[in-house]
Protein backbone atom coordinates (compact mmCIF):
# COMPACT_ATOMS: atom_id res chain seq x y z
CA UNK A 1 0.00 0.00 0.00
CA UNK A 2 1.46 3.35 -1.05
CA UNK A 3 1.97 6.33 1.24
CA UNK A 4 -0.58 8.35 -0.74
CA UNK A 5 -3.22 5.65 -0.22
CA UNK A 6 -2.56 5.56 3.54
CA UNK A 7 -2.91 9.34 3.73
CA UNK A 8 -6.19 9.20 1.80
CA UNK A 9 -7.57 6.49 4.13
CA UNK A 10 -6.77 8.70 7.12
CA UNK A 11 -8.62 11.56 5.42
CA UNK A 12 -11.63 9.37 4.65
CA UNK A 13 -11.74 8.12 8.27
CA UNK A 14 -11.71 11.66 9.63
CA UNK A 15 -14.44 12.73 7.20
CA UNK A 16 -16.55 9.68 8.09
CA UNK A 17 -16.37 10.41 11.81
CA UNK A 18 -17.39 14.04 11.27
CA UNK A 19 -20.39 12.86 9.22
CA UNK A 20 -21.34 10.21 11.82
CA UNK A 21 -21.18 12.82 14.59
CA UNK A 22 -23.93 14.79 12.84
CA UNK A 23 -26.24 11.78 13.19
CA UNK A 24 -25.94 11.68 17.00
CA UNK A 25 -29.01 12.69 18.99
CA UNK A 26 -26.89 13.27 22.09
CA UNK A 27 -25.09 16.63 22.03
CA UNK A 28 -22.23 15.19 24.11
CA UNK A 29 -21.69 12.27 21.72
CA UNK A 30 -21.87 14.65 18.77
CA UNK A 31 -19.14 16.88 20.22
CA UNK A 32 -16.86 13.97 21.20
CA UNK A 33 -17.07 12.11 17.88
CA UNK A 34 -16.78 15.38 15.95
CA UNK A 35 -13.63 16.24 17.89
CA UNK A 36 -12.05 12.85 17.14
CA UNK A 37 -12.96 13.24 13.47
CA UNK A 38 -11.47 16.75 13.38
CA UNK A 39 -8.23 15.52 14.99
CA UNK A 40 -7.85 12.75 12.39
CA UNK A 41 -8.81 15.02 9.49
CA UNK A 42 -6.43 17.68 10.82
CA UNK A 43 -3.64 15.09 10.82
CA UNK A 44 -4.50 14.25 7.22
CA UNK A 45 -4.35 17.96 6.31
CA UNK A 46 -0.87 18.23 7.83
CA UNK A 47 0.32 15.09 6.02
CA UNK A 48 -0.69 16.52 2.64
CA UNK A 49 0.54 20.01 3.62
CA UNK A 50 -2.93 21.56 3.40
CA UNK A 51 -2.31 24.04 6.22
CA UNK A 52 -5.49 26.13 5.84
CA UNK A 53 -7.54 22.93 6.30
CA UNK A 54 -5.42 21.99 9.33
CA UNK A 55 -6.03 25.42 10.88
CA UNK A 56 -9.78 25.05 10.30
CA UNK A 57 -9.78 21.66 12.07
CA UNK A 58 -7.81 23.16 14.95
CA UNK A 59 -10.45 25.83 15.48
CA UNK A 60 -13.22 23.19 15.28
CA UNK A 61 -11.43 21.14 17.94
CA UNK A 62 -11.11 24.18 20.21
CA UNK A 63 -14.82 25.01 19.77
CA UNK A 64 -15.82 21.42 20.57
CA UNK A 65 -13.60 21.28 23.67
CA UNK A 66 -15.02 24.57 24.97
CA UNK A 67 -18.59 23.36 24.45
CA UNK A 68 -17.84 19.99 26.08
CA UNK A 69 -16.39 21.81 29.07
CA UNK A 70 -19.58 23.88 29.34
CA UNK A 71 -21.75 20.76 29.08
CA UNK A 72 -19.86 18.90 31.80
CA UNK A 73 -19.29 21.86 34.12
CA UNK A 74 -22.91 23.00 34.32
CA UNK A 75 -24.64 21.19 37.16
CA UNK A 76 -27.89 19.61 36.05
CA UNK A 77 -30.72 20.19 38.47
CA UNK A 78 -34.02 18.37 38.00
CA UNK A 79 -37.45 18.40 39.56
CA UNK A 80 -40.48 16.20 38.99
CA UNK A 81 -44.10 17.21 38.49
CA UNK A 82 -46.69 14.47 38.89
CA UNK A 83 -49.68 14.82 36.56
CA UNK A 84 -52.84 12.92 35.66
CA UNK A 85 -53.43 11.23 32.31
CA UNK A 86 -55.61 13.99 30.87
CA UNK A 87 -53.14 16.83 31.53
CA UNK A 88 -53.09 19.23 28.58
CA UNK A 89 -49.45 20.27 28.93
CA UNK A 90 -48.31 16.63 28.91
CA UNK A 91 -50.38 16.04 25.76
CA UNK A 92 -48.81 19.09 24.14
CA UNK A 93 -45.29 17.92 25.04
CA UNK A 94 -45.98 14.48 23.54
CA UNK A 95 -47.40 16.03 20.37
CA UNK A 96 -44.37 18.30 19.97
CA UNK A 97 -42.01 15.31 20.26
CA UNK A 98 -44.24 12.74 18.54
CA UNK A 99 -41.86 12.03 15.66
CA UNK A 100 -38.86 11.36 17.91
CA UNK A 101 -40.96 9.36 20.39
CA UNK A 102 -42.17 7.09 17.56
CA UNK A 103 -38.56 6.10 16.78
CA UNK A 104 -38.04 4.66 20.25
CA UNK A 105 -41.59 3.75 21.32
CA UNK A 106 -43.45 2.58 18.18
CA UNK A 107 -46.25 1.00 20.24
CA UNK A 108 -47.06 4.11 22.25
CA UNK A 109 -50.20 5.80 20.94
CA UNK A 110 -51.75 8.25 23.38
CA UNK A 111 -52.40 9.01 27.01
CA UNK A 112 -55.12 7.29 29.00
CA UNK A 113 -57.03 8.97 31.84
CA UNK A 114 -55.84 6.27 34.23
CA UNK A 115 -52.17 6.98 33.41
CA UNK A 116 -49.84 8.64 35.87
CA UNK A 117 -47.39 11.10 34.33
CA UNK A 118 -44.06 12.17 35.75
CA UNK A 119 -42.69 15.25 34.00
CA UNK A 120 -38.99 15.93 34.59
CA UNK A 121 -37.85 19.54 34.31
CA UNK A 122 -34.38 21.05 34.25
CA UNK A 123 -34.73 24.67 35.32
CA UNK A 124 -37.36 25.97 32.84
CA UNK A 125 -36.90 23.19 30.27
CA UNK A 126 -38.93 20.00 30.05
CA UNK A 127 -36.25 17.27 29.85
CA UNK A 128 -38.29 14.09 29.88
CA UNK A 129 -41.54 12.33 30.61
CA UNK A 130 -42.51 8.98 32.10
CA UNK A 131 -46.01 7.61 31.53
CA UNK A 132 -46.99 4.66 33.71
CA UNK A 133 -49.73 2.72 35.41
CA UNK A 134 -49.72 1.47 38.98
CA UNK A 135 -50.62 -2.20 39.22
CA UNK A 136 -53.91 -2.61 41.09
CA UNK A 137 -52.84 -5.78 42.88
CA UNK A 138 -49.55 -4.23 43.95
CA UNK A 139 -49.51 -0.41 44.26
CA UNK A 140 -45.74 -0.48 44.78
CA UNK A 141 -45.21 -1.78 41.24
CA UNK A 142 -45.16 0.62 38.31
CA UNK A 143 -45.77 -0.54 34.74
CA UNK A 144 -43.93 1.91 32.46
CA UNK A 145 -45.61 2.70 29.12
CA UNK A 146 -43.29 5.50 28.03
CA UNK A 147 -39.90 6.64 29.32
CA UNK A 148 -38.83 9.41 26.97
CA UNK A 149 -35.99 11.94 27.29
CA UNK A 150 -35.33 14.81 24.89
CA UNK A 151 -32.08 14.56 22.84
CA UNK A 152 -30.25 17.28 24.81
CA UNK A 153 -30.61 15.25 28.05
CA UNK A 154 -30.13 11.76 26.63
CA UNK A 155 -27.21 10.77 28.88
CA UNK A 156 -29.25 8.81 31.50
CA UNK A 157 -29.01 11.71 34.01
CA UNK A 158 -32.78 12.27 33.77
CA UNK A 159 -33.54 8.56 34.20
CA UNK A 160 -31.22 8.17 37.20
CA UNK A 161 -32.81 11.17 38.90
CA UNK A 162 -36.35 10.03 38.10
CA UNK A 163 -35.98 6.43 39.30
CA UNK A 164 -34.29 7.66 42.49
CA UNK A 165 -37.27 9.98 42.99
CA UNK A 166 -39.78 7.19 42.36
CA UNK A 167 -38.00 4.86 44.77
CA UNK A 168 -38.13 7.59 47.41
CA UNK A 169 -41.92 7.71 46.86
CA UNK A 170 -42.13 4.06 47.93
CA UNK A 171 -42.27 2.38 44.52
CA UNK A 172 -40.32 -0.87 44.60
CA UNK A 173 -40.66 -2.54 41.21
CA UNK A 174 -40.67 -1.16 37.66
CA UNK A 175 -41.75 -3.16 34.63
CA UNK A 176 -41.56 -2.55 30.88
CA UNK A 177 -43.14 -4.73 28.20
CA UNK A 178 -40.41 -6.55 26.23
CA UNK A 179 -42.42 -6.81 23.02
CA UNK A 180 -41.46 -4.71 19.97
CA UNK A 181 -38.62 -2.88 21.75
CA UNK A 182 -36.17 -0.98 19.57
CA UNK A 183 -32.50 -1.95 20.17
CA UNK A 184 -31.57 1.51 21.48
CA UNK A 185 -34.24 1.41 24.19
CA UNK A 186 -33.42 -2.19 25.09
CA UNK A 187 -29.78 -1.15 25.56
CA UNK A 188 -30.93 1.74 27.77
CA UNK A 189 -33.03 -0.58 29.95
CA UNK A 190 -30.08 -2.89 30.55
CA UNK A 191 -27.87 0.10 31.37
CA UNK A 192 -30.44 1.25 33.94
CA UNK A 193 -30.44 -2.16 35.65
CA UNK A 194 -33.56 -3.73 34.13
CA UNK A 195 -33.46 -7.52 33.78
CA UNK A 196 -35.50 -9.45 31.20
CA UNK A 197 -38.05 -11.86 32.66
CA UNK A 198 -40.18 -13.67 30.08
CA UNK A 199 -42.23 -10.98 28.29
CA UNK A 200 -41.11 -7.93 30.30
CA UNK A 201 -38.09 -6.14 31.72
CA UNK A 202 -38.02 -5.60 35.46
CA UNK A 203 -36.05 -3.36 37.83
CA UNK A 204 -36.18 -3.46 41.62
CA UNK A 205 -35.66 -0.55 43.97
CA UNK A 206 -32.42 -0.50 45.94
CA UNK A 207 -34.57 0.55 48.90
CA UNK A 208 -36.64 -2.62 48.75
Amino acid sequence: MSQTTIFELIGYLGSLLVIVSMLMTSVVKLRIINTIGSVIFGLYALLIHSYPTAVLQLFLIIINVINLYKLFSVKKEFNVVKLCGNDLFAKHFLEQNAQDIKKYFPDFSELDQSDTIYLVNSHSTCAGILVAKTETANPQTLFVKLDYTTPAYRDTSVAKFLFTYLEAQGLQTFRVAATNLVPAHEKYLKKMGFVKKEDFYEKHSFNK
